[in-house]
């Protein structure tokens, strides 16, 4: 990369779950497109776990914005399930690329899923666009101008 261009103008928050309390069971990111994007990093951060808690999160892919054809991205495109004995204040990594998704079929969009198991357990999730297609990956557009996908986040400068 070239030493000019800031980190902010080669990676885009697409999409995100806030962090909450999440009560058990799954919560969903919105669809995201992913055509303008080379590489992808999901980040799932915890807070304090409830007892017995179990978190788990994975890529999945659609074929349009209202999630058209669902399904998980494989293979393994999922992070190791975080529990409550060690996963208190932790953060999981997920790296997947373009070609990890099944676009000969149409599915150039992704989204989060998040499940929390047992107990409800401060969790939330980021998922970050990396290597675009165009520098920046901004919308310009916009009001004001903000990185492409998740319209919560504002351009930085």
């Amino acid at each position: 990369m070239p030493k000019n261009i800031k980190l902010s103008e080669s990676l885009a928050v697409l999409a995100s779950i806030d962090p909450a309390s999440i009560s058990p069971g799954s919560v969903n990111s919105s669809w995201v497109p992913a055509t303008n994007f080379l590489s992808f990093l999901l980040v799932v951060q915890t807070g304090v776990l409830g007892a017995a808690a179990t978190v788990d999160a994975k890529i999945q892919q659609a074929t349009d914005v209202s999630g058209t054809g669902a399904k998980d991205l494989s293979p393994g495109k999922s992070i190791t399930q975080i529990v409550k004995a060690t996963g208190d204040n932790k953060q999981a990594l997920l790296d997947f690329r373009a070609q990890d998704l099944d676009a000969a079929n149409g599915f150039n969009y992704v989204r989060v899923s998040l499940t929390v198991g047992a107990a409800a357990s401060i969790v939330g999730a980021l998922l970050y666009g990396g290597s675009p297609r165009f520098l920046p990956p901004r919308d310009p557009t916009a009001s004001p101008a903000i990185n492409l996908g998740a319209s919560t986040v504002l351009s930085v400068s």
